[in-house]
């Protein structure tokens, strides 16, 4: 990857499409859902992305891609995408896209050698929580072992933080409990794990105040700013990304939800210091990356 050839990174993108057959019941319902929330048509059968036709898109852009799938399968029924499948996908378009990895924590000690194994045999660079989508408080010990072994093994952490478009609309809200979602838990995970990089994902409405405490005073968590068209950020995170927090923030799209595109286009508009759009754009990400 020539870093300096990219006009950004995006450190939040996900592999959708299920690998392993067709859809499984109900898969249909829930991209409809999504792509109603979004106002996007991506969640129509035949118009999730491979990831092979992602690491094209970006290629023709420039932009370099953080790519995971989620492992909600005990919550939601879903087969989750293969962790070792989107690895092998990255490492071959390796000139712009970079693989996490996704386990359920309930998973417990097998998920914890699992991550080893991705780590030193796939190069896989850090893992995605959904704590909404996979049932469990980031600050539950159960997920301790698995949180230990992507410290012991040097790799980032994902969370997403705040509401989700994850049943939204459908009834019961597709069983999604936004509570788990509060990024005030991961402060106790900062504590207990603090030589592991944590991401909050998402502007995190309604608890922007607390992601932004936490970030602001752990100085092992940062902030991605995917999920929302910048247009719509609230100006307390725009006041915190260009002073306090301006080395911590990162751009991410939550493709193919958001396009980068979109993203991108309506980051232009907004009040950011011309010396800090750099820094949120790649540089963060490159000195996180460790690329």
């Amino acid at each position: 990857m020539n870093i300096d050839d990219l006009i950004a990174i995006d450190i939040h993108t996900h592999a959708e499409e299920p690998c392993c057959g067709p859809r499984d019941d109900g898969y249909d319902e829930f991209q409809a859902g999504m792509a109603k929330y979004f106002r996007n048509p991506a969640g129509a059968q035949g118009m999730l992305p491979t990831v092979q036709e992602t690491a094209a898109y970006y290629r023709e852009r420039r932009i370099g891609c953080v790519i995971f799938p989620v492992d909600a399968e005990r919550e939601t029924g879903f087969r989750r995408y293969d962790n070792e499948e989107v690895a092998r996908i990255a490492a071959e378009n390796s000139d712009i896209m970079i693989p996490f990895a996704s386990i359920d924590p309930a998973k417990g000690k097998a998920g914890a050698r699992e991550a080893r194994r991705l780590v030193r045999e796939f190069g896989v660079k850090g893992f995605k929580f959904h704590p909404t989508m996979q049932g469990f408080y980031p600050n539950d010990r159960m997920a301790y072992p698995l949180y230990e072994a992507i410290q012991e093994e040097g790799a980032i952490t994902l969370f997403h933080t705040g509401q989700t478009g994850v049943g939204a609309g459908l009834r019961g809200g597709m069983a999604m409990r936004l509570k788990f979602s509060n990024p005030i838990h991961l402060d106790d995970v900062a504590v207990d794990f603090p030589d592991m990089p944590i991401i909050l994902a998402h502007p995190s409405f309604p608890w922007q105040e607390e992601a932004l405490s936490v970030a602001t005073h752990k100085p092992n968590v940062y902030i991605d700013m995917s999920g929302w068209s910048p247009k719509y950020f609230p100006p307390i995170l725009v006041q915190y990304a260009n002073s306090l927090l301006k080395h911590k923030m990162l751009f991410g799209s939550d493709w193919p939800a958001i396009t980068p595109d979109r993203w991108l286009s309506d980051f232009a508009n907004i009040a950011i210091k011309d010396e800090v759009r750099p820094l949120i754009l790649k540089e963060n990400a490159r000195k996180l990356l460790k690329i």
